[in-house]
């Protein structure tokens, strides 16, 4: 059977789901999302990942059309009709189809989206040897201009960074903001371990608010692991005695390389690993 996504409350073979060339969405990038893991049929902290979609769309003017209650059984129908446990799924919140120029209030029927599929993770390899990663010259947009607390289908500037990362050889990329601290990753949040701190950027560094970042942070404070936010420079980043990446879709990844730099001994932190163990498990409950 093709796999279906749900589009409108309707389901459409995989080829025959479309929208309007002339949904905002496509033409300006006027739209949220999210993306979510599931797990043994379980989608993993779904009710945050609803919240926050909802958030990004009030934030932006856009009104979802559905409820909340109403979008979390679609998620797990469309989980149920492709016959998916353990999944990725996207949800797509499209300001709808309308004039050509930039007014919002010429557009009308916003379009929700939801597809799920098979998880693509990184290598096995990295998990266990961990990431080799870059800092892109594209820096984090300013949050003046955009809130890196909205989770917006315009991901051109992600992307760029991204591009810089393919281009050196890494599948990742560190992202800085307007001061020059560290921020982000194109796709996920950034960890370091010091003397045996958790540290990670704080909201207001310009960083997505992520669901897998603060998972990690409450497990660090169940396990009596310290754990702060603070503020970073690249300097902290190579100094450290550990690095990690958290993500929907990565999870938690280790990073034992940074701009060429080899983190403390270029293996797998003990920290990092008793992490990704306790994040593994977390995930099943």
């Amino acid at each position: 059977m093709p796999l279906q996504i749900y589009i409108g409350g309707q389901f459409f073979d995989k080829e025959n789901a479309k929208i309007s060339v002339y949904d905002h969405g496509l033409l300006y990038g006027d739209g949220v999302f999210e993306g979510m893991r599931s797990y043994s049929g379980k989608v993993f902290r779904m009710q945050q990942h609803i919240d926050r979609l909802y958030e990004s769309a009030l934030a932006i003017c856009l009104t979802i059309p559905i409820t909340k209650e109403q979008l979390i059984a679609d998620v797990n129908k469309t989980l149920q009709i492709n016959g998916l446990k353990d999944a990725y799924i996207r949800l797509v919140v499209t300001r709808g189809s309308g004039s050509l120029g930039l007014d919002p209030n010429r557009t009308s029927d916003p379009q929700v989206i939801i597809i799920a599929d098979s998880i693509s993770l990184y290598p096995e390899e990295y998990y266990q040897k961990g990431l080799k990663i870059i800092t892109a010259a594209t820096i984090r947009n300013h949050p003046a201009a955009l809130s890196p607390r909205v989770k917006s289908l315009n991901y051109l500037n992600n992307i760029l960074a991204k591009m810089e990362g393919l281009q050196a050889g890494c599948v990742e990329a560190l992202m800085l903001n307007i001061k020059g601290e560290v921020a982000e990753c194109t796709a996920d949040n950034v960890f370091i371990v010091k003397h045996g701190v958790l540290q990670t950027p704080p909201k207001d560094a310009g960083i997505l608010d992520g669901i897998t970042r603060n998972a990690i942070l409450e497990l660090a404070t169940e396990l009596g692991i310290p754990a702060e936010e603070v503020t970073m420079t690249r300097h902290d980043l190579f100094v450290a005695d550990e690095c990690f990446l958290t993500g929907s879709g990565a999870e938690v990844i280790p990073v034992v390389t940074i701009d060429g730099r080899t983190i403390a001994d270029g293996n797998v932190g003990p920290v990092t690993i008793r992490l990704m163990a306790e994040f593994k498990k977390l995930v099943h409950k």
